[in-house]
């Protein structure tokens, strides 16, 4: 007898509310897993069963499959209903499974009719994995017909209600026990219980066919028996696509040999065809097909232009000038004989060319810091020779090795945009032009005193 809303099973674990669906081989309930809180659903094979002497056998095969089911999931696939718990309740077997709200697809296909092929492929896919994944695992579900279909609010399906041991056809069941969902059931499992990987690719291509077409395809044995043909999709809904139209005949072939032998096999059918990227341009074509850009207004040269932006550091130039400047100044305030006016002008050709790149290297470095310490050594002398005190002569150290920084700085920068010719002309002529200055400004302020 079936169990009453309000039984109690487990010692109270579980709570019947009601019974969701009943077939030959057994009676699905919904029920409250008491502990958790939660909606779950309780199936078990039909009691009266118990006298077929296949009934054992089908037990074995409900357990044994049970388990299976249990162990997948352990790592939850999100389109198989997941299994909670295997329990004997009296003499009953009982399998519980997550409950999985939502319509299933005959509900979805009676309240709305047919189903755009955009919206109800990519729900079979789901299916199609999912039963790829059970087919792994040893398995067949034999049953999944619209009924064992749910779509969730979130357009995700997932599997529910295997088919466990519908091979084992119990003697006290009529011929058409077996059949399940007749109309998506292929000959071979209504008449020898086949638990092929074909079994399910037939079951998925007909219930894709009730999706699109919104009727019930052609029953196998209809076919079989009496040469019943199916009608195509396509005849039935005009606007069904040629891919899709034959990936569902070529999944609900009459013969398993001429069906997809995998589900991965049949779900490459459903799938869009990519988009056959364009030619390759020839290299040659390419090449012609480039045009100078040109600007508005402005004539085209006829020779490509070569000229390129040149920074020039003015503020190191400056420093320069203005090390120089002092330097003059010192020494013509010191009264520095002509030896080292004509030193001062040689320092700055040599540091011109040191940095100008005409002595490259560790001993372009060499040079430029020698020069440097003997700049210094030289000015600091005229200073000393004019009989300045130690502050003055300090101060020219400091101007003279001032200079020599800024002229290294100056040369560094000054031959990322300009040759070394160039180089050695700016340098050279902006300490010349230094020494010249404060020379001339000493004599102008020293004019007349």
């Amino acid at each position: 007898m079936p169990w009453t809303t309000g039984q109690r099973l487990q010692g109270g674990k579980y709570v019947i509310e009601q019974v969701l669906g009943r077939g030959g081989f057994g009676i699905t309930y919904k029920a409250l897993h008491v502990e958790l809180n939660q909606t779950v659903v309780i199936k078990t094979p039909n009691e009266y069963l118990s006298h077929d002497p296949e009934y054992e056998k089908y037990i074995e095969r409900f357990i044994q499959e049970g388990r299976i089911l249990a162990l997948l999931s352990q790592d939850p696939h999100p389109h198989i209903v997941g299994v909670i718990d295997l329990f004997k309740e009296g003499s009953i077997h009982c399998l519980v499974m997550d409950f999985v709200p939502g319509e299933n697809l005959f509900e979805i296909v009676r309240r709305r009719g047919t189903l755009p092929e955009a919206e109800i492929v990519p729900c079979i896919c789901q299916i199609g994995e999912a039963l790829a994944v059970v087919h792994k695992a040893g398995l067949v579900h034999r049953d999944a017909h619209p009924g064992n279909i749910m779509l969730r609010s979130n357009d995700k399906a997932v599997l529910i209600d295997f088919g466990i041991a519908k091979e084992l056809l119990p003697k006290t069941l009529s011929s058409t026990g077996n059949a399940g969902n007749r109309g998506f059931a292929p000959y071979e499992q209504m008449t020898r219980g086949s638990r092929e990987p074909t079994v399910d690719v037939y079951c998925l291509a007909a219930t894709l066919y009730y999706a699109v077409t919104g009727q019930n395809p052609t029953t196998s044995l209809a076919r079989r028996v009496d040469d019943v043909p199916l009608t195509p999709p396509k005849q039935i809904i005009s606007g069904i696509s040629d891919q899709l139209n034959k990936a569902i005949l070529k999944g609900m072939a009459l013969e398993a040999k001429d069906r997809p032998q995998s589900m991965q096999v049949w779900l490459a059918m459903l799938e869009a065809p990519k988009a056959t990227p364009p030619p390759p341009v020839n290299p040659v074509h390419r090449t012609e097909a480039v045009r100078p850009k040109v600007k508005l207004l402005e004539p085209i040269s006829s020779k490509p232009s070569t000229k390129s932006s040149r920074i020039i550091p003015w503020g190191w130039l400056i420093g320069v000038l203005l090390s120089y400047l002092l330097i003059g100044y010192l020494l013509a305030a010191s009264n520095a004989p002509y030896i080292i006016w004509a030193w001062a002008v040689a320092v700055a050709g040599a540091w011109a060319v040191a940095w100008a790149g005409a002595v490259a290297g560790a001993v372009a470095v060499a040079v430029a810091w020698a020069v440097a310490v003997a700049w210094a050594v030289a000015v600091a002398w005229a200073v000393a020779w004019a009989g300045a005190g130690a502050v003055a002569w300090a101060v020219a150290v400091a101007v003279a090795l001032a200079g020599a920084w800024a002229v290294a700085e100056a040369g560094d920068k000054l031959q990322k945009s300009f040759g070394q010719f160039h180089t050695f002309l700016i340098l050279a002529s902006t300490s010349s032009l230094g020494l010249g200055l404060g020379w001339l400004g000493h004599r102008i302020f020293n004019t007349g005193s």
